[in-house]
């Protein structure tokens, strides 16, 4: 019988498995041939030469990838701080207003971000809300924080928000208050009851938000354009240039492999460390 359910069950996930190996597995196959092709060419029919990786090692589109990572662990961590917080008055202090605070944080995904990141830039550039208000008032004004990395960290924090804020409430809401108060009882302090208990507790949501957050900032593209002005070049933007203006379908593929390679390396080690069951209530 269990033999029978077992195929059955196989038989059964067919057809996700046929739409993920067409919408997933094909596409990422194809774009891994590309990578490697030679350079300015538009098949897969050719003999490969790995040239794309070359030209990733010698004309410096490392450093756009150091500086994805970099910028995206930063603004993770920034996130993390930030939202642990809220997500802890969310999961344990203000229960009856957390679906409020849930649909105000949610509201924010309805609008584009790009139009989000646009009315940043009218409200912090030069002569702007701010600044041109300040003038008004005080006769004195200040620089226009846009264009260098501060500001497009800024922009990844407040875009993916979000995606920190609601797994690391899920991971909070899985640490017993009992644990919490008995700590307090045997004399633990607030410090040691966050490091010994709260945080360890947690680790599932604060693992699944890092991992979540720093996957999109990874990325992310449109604040380092709109905020950035192109001050720093992030690896999303060398792709996207390769594959269009550069018609080089090569080394645009070189360097999404690469990007993905690193990325999924860190999210399969990752998740293989987070018990699923447990978060979804079902361990």
């Amino acid at each position: 019988m269990k033999r029978f359910d077992a195929k059955l069950g196989a038989l059964s996930s067919l057809p996700m498995l046929a739409v993920l190996a067409l919408a997933f597995l094909a596409p990422l196959g194809l774009v891994a041939l590309f990578s490697i092709m030679p350079e300015k060419v538009f098949s897969i029919f050719n003999m490969p030469n790995f040239s794309a990786y070359k030209t990733f090692a010698s004309q410096g589109y490392y450093k756009s990838l150091l500086w994805t990572l970099m910028m995206a662990f930063a603004a993770t961590t920034i996130l993390f701080l930030i939202c642990w917080p809220l997500a802890y008055g969310m999961a344990k202090v203000f229960k009856r207003f957390a679906l409020v605070i849930t649909i105000a944080v949610v509201m924010s995904l309805f609008v584009s971000e790009n139009i989000r990141l646009f009315g940043w830039v009218l409200t912090l550039m030069k002569g702007g809300l701010f600044e041109g208000y300040l003038r008004y008032w005080t006769g004195t004004g200040f620089d226009s924080p846009l264009y260098n990395v501060g500001i497009i960290i800024f922009g990844i924090v407040y875009v993916y928000l979000p995606f920190m804020l609601f797994p690391l409430a899920q991971g909070i809401s899985m640490v017993p208050e009992d644990a919490r108060q008995a700590a307090r009882d045997l004399g633990a302090t607030r410090w040691q009851v966050l490091v010994q208990i709260d945080l360890p507790l947690a680790a599932p949501g604060i693992m699944v938000g890092y991992l979540l957050t720093f996957v999109l900032a990874a990325g992310a593209m449109a604040e380092a354009k709109i905020l950035g002005g192109r001050a720093v070049i992030v690896i999303a933007d060398d792709i996207q240039t390769a594959f269009t203006y550069g018609q080089n379908w090569s080394l645009g593929s070189a360097l999404s492999m690469v990007l993905i390679l690193l990325i999924g390396t860190l999210a399969i080690y990752g998740v293989a460390r987070i018990d699923l069951d447990k978060i979804m209530g079902r361990g």
